[in-house]
């Protein structure tokens, strides 16, 4: 099958990919799936990961009760038989693989197999445009699962790319007191648009003045930026993964009794209620369309500043 590939650091384009589909899994026939910046980080050597990318998708399920429904699914395939799984851990199961992310092919290809209990069904007034971007919404919407948001008096979130943006949407529907804070103007106008306040970096000089700082850069300096405009005893919630060691230093954390919170997936069915009921916008998020076959071309796009999602089109 059509499958895009990494492999030695590589990425490429296989027209007679062999997958590797599971029997108690089930196969899901994919009609679109979007570039991430987990993707391009994938790309870069996080993880370590080789096979078949991508997680954010939306398919044709073949088998079992969705069969024939559109359909996406939750990217952590666990045991359901440890400790962690038989707490409702199972984004945590030691055994877990991670679909396009660890162990586990992911839908940057014509099939992606995936646990039936992972996948849901997505309602007819949901577009595959939109179902695409179930898998990061649920992630935003894993920050109010976790903390309270109407409890802080002022929120800064860094970063207006992908993430940053749905971070953004999910974070005002609770607290309106946020700023986003990037370096892109024509990024930073679209959540103008949605009456986000927003700040330029270049511009935004305030230290410790946050109660909260969201973390949506990608990037290492992201940690460092949030270290600096939270207040002491205040609380950091970090969405972004890259690839490298270097980090900053850990020590004001603990000069100024920071709170630090991992974030990482979220609840699939809050994201796909937020979608149906249209309180969350992303079609304007689509600035590019490739088909799977132009897959090397979409990912060098994906890196552009310019750019949120690029979209590969399966089928």
């Amino acid at each position: 099958m059509k499958a895009v590939v990494l492999g030695d650091g590589e990425l490429k384009f296989e027209n007679n990919y062999q997958p590797k589909l599971s029997s108690s899994e089930v196969e899901v026939k994919v009609l679109q799936a979007g570039v991430c910046e987990t993707d391009l980080q994938l790309v870069r050597g996080y993880m370590g990961f080789s096979g078949v990318l991508g997680h954010e998708f939306v398919g044709i399920a073949q088998t079992r009760k969705f069969a024939g429904q559109r359909v996406v699914g939750e990217i952590n395939c666990a045991c359901n038989d440890c400790s962690y799984c038989s707490k409702g851990l199972q984004n945590h199961c030691p055994q877990r693989t991670v679909i396009g992310i660890l162990n586990h092919d992911g839908a940057f290809a014509e099939s992606v197999s995936v646990p039936e209990k992972n996948l849901h069904g997505i309602p007819d007034n949901v577009t595959n445009d939109q179902a695409v971007f179930v898998e990061p919404l649920a992630a935003a919407f894993q920050i109010p699962a976790q903390i309270d948001l109407s409890s802080f008096n002022k929120i800064v979130l860094l970063g207006d790319g992908r993430l940053g943006n749905l971070c953004a949407q999910v974070i005002s529907i609770d607290n309106t007191s946020l700023t986003v804070v990037g370096k892109h103007p024509e990024k930073l106008s679209r959540l103008q648009s949605l009456g986000i306040e927003t700040a330029l970096l270049s511009e935004f000089d305030e230290k410790q003045s946050a109660d909260l700082v969201v973390d949506c850069t990608g990037s290492r300096n992201g940690m460092e930026a949030a270290i600096q405009i939270v207040k002491p005893r205040g609380t950091i919630v970090l969405k972004s993964t890259f690839a490298g060691q270097n980090g900053p230093n850990l020590a004001e954390i603990v000069i100024h009794e920071i709170n630090l919170i991992g974030s990482r997936c979220g609840p699939f069915e809050t994201a796909i209620q937020a979608l149906a009921q249209k309180s969350i916008e992303v079609d304007s998020l689509i600035t590019s369309r490739f088909s799977i076959d132009e897959a090397v071309a979409a990912f060098e796009t994906a890196k552009q500043k310019d750019q949120l999602k690029v979209l590969l089109e399966i089928d």
